[in-house]
């Protein structure tokens, strides 16, 4: 029978796989594998063939890999191995959608698919005069976790034992302990608000990122951004406060001198945010495909026109549709091509602000953990 870390181990790589699998529903009809396409072409039988060798690919080769995981988790259920397995599904969900990407891409170009149309950007301003409001709420339970464990600590601090382990090696023995004090005690405390923090900054930045608008429905278009973006940033901070609740039982372990660590308690509430995240995503669909509007689909309500397309930005997505660089295009986050969420802007200088910010905040982490 298996431990309940055993479980964890295999749960995560599990969401991972399952996450993976899904991608291909989550991205809209005219984006397969990141690719833009003409609405003319989202039913091309190449497109359903690729999303058919992905399925099989991923469900195959990460299925492997997932069950390699249960047998060692059953015979070694004390050694951790889920990042391993979790990053060879990552890997082979990576080479399947290069491989669709490249096959889409050399079709799309041999036939010519965007010839004779008119290539549109649309833009609604009211994104920009009356913006997405910060969906407060959903941020609660992040904000309300480290006021409990700041709580708890308070009341735990006179009863924690002089020495208190602060780092774990791989095999879940502590390795390092530190005199009490309040900087050791509160350290996950401490780690809680800065990561609360910094969600919530990038969370409001990301409501104000660039909408990716239908030309021929913008309307319509808007108005399922608008849900999208709140939808979105809000399974984000729920992750926030899940991988916060994480870190809570964590510290219960610290403040109570454990020397060694059970990570179950600590995955599992990290595990649910994370089936959270795809569950959210599922229903919305990336860019918010999924969801209904009251809007009409084109101007003053009259059929859309079909010669009226997005651009074929492919070019400003390098490798393989990963990276977004356009120095012309002055945002800084955009909705990603494949996956949930957002990626940022690498053509855009205020990139580099972000990118040695987030490595100052890494930092100081570490050195808040010491």
């Amino acid at each position: 029978m298996m431990s309940g870390t055993a479980v964890v181990q295999v749960v995560i790589p599990f969401v991972i796989l399952l996450t993976a699998w899904l991608m291909p529903a989550l991205a809209g009809p005219t984006l397969p594998f990141g690719v833009r396409t003409p609405p003319a072409h989202a039913d091309a039988p190449l497109i359903a063939e690729q999303r058919r060798a992905y399925h099989w690919w991923v469900g195959g080769v990460g299925g492997a890999v997932l069950a390699v995981e249960l047998v060692c988790c059953l015979t070694f259920p004390s050694t951790p191995l889920f990042a391993g397995a979790s990053t060879a599904i990552a890997a082979v969900s990576t080479v399947g959608y290069l491989r669709a990407r490249r096959a889409i891409r050399t079709v799309k170009r041999g036939e010519d698919w965007y010839g004779g149309l008119r290539q549109v950007v649309a833009v609604d301003t009211s994104l920009r005069t009356d913006p997405v409001r910060y969906p407060w709420r959903w941020a609660v339970p992040a904000l309300l976790v480290p006021v409990f464990s700041a709580a708890l600590a308070t009341v735990e601090y006179p009863s924690m034992p002089d020495r208190l382990p602060m780092h774990y090696a791989t095999h879940g023995k502590a390795d390092r302990l530190a005199d009490k004090s309040i900087g050791t005690a509160f350290t996950p405390v401490f780690i809680q608000l800065a990561l609360t923090g910094l969600l919530m900054l990038v969370t409001w930045l990301v409501l104000r990122s660039r909408a990716e608008l239908d030309p021929a429905r913008p309307a319509a278009g808007a108005a399922r951004h608008r849900r999208f973006v709140v939808r979105t940033a809000g399974s984000v901070m729920l992750l926030g406060a899940c991988v916060n609740l994480g870190m809570l039982a964590a510290a219960w372990q610290t403040w109570h001198g454990r020397l060694s660590f059970f990570p179950a308690p600590v995955l599992a509430p990290i595990t649910a945010g994370l089936l959270i995240v795809v569950a959210i995503a599922l229903r919305t669909g990336q860019g918010g495909h999924r969801l209904a509007t009251s809007e009409p689909d084109g101007a003053a309500g009259e059929p859309a026109d079909p010669q009226v397309v997005a651009p074929d930005d492919d070019r400003y997505w390098r490798a393989g549709g990963l990276f977004y660089v356009n120095r012309q295009d002055p945002s800084l986050f955009v909705a990603k091509r494949f996956g949930i969420g957002w990626t940022v802007n690498f053509g855009n200088p205020r990139c580099l602000l972000l990118l040695v910010g987030s490595a100052a905040f890494i930092t100081v982490l570490q050195l808040i953990g010491r």
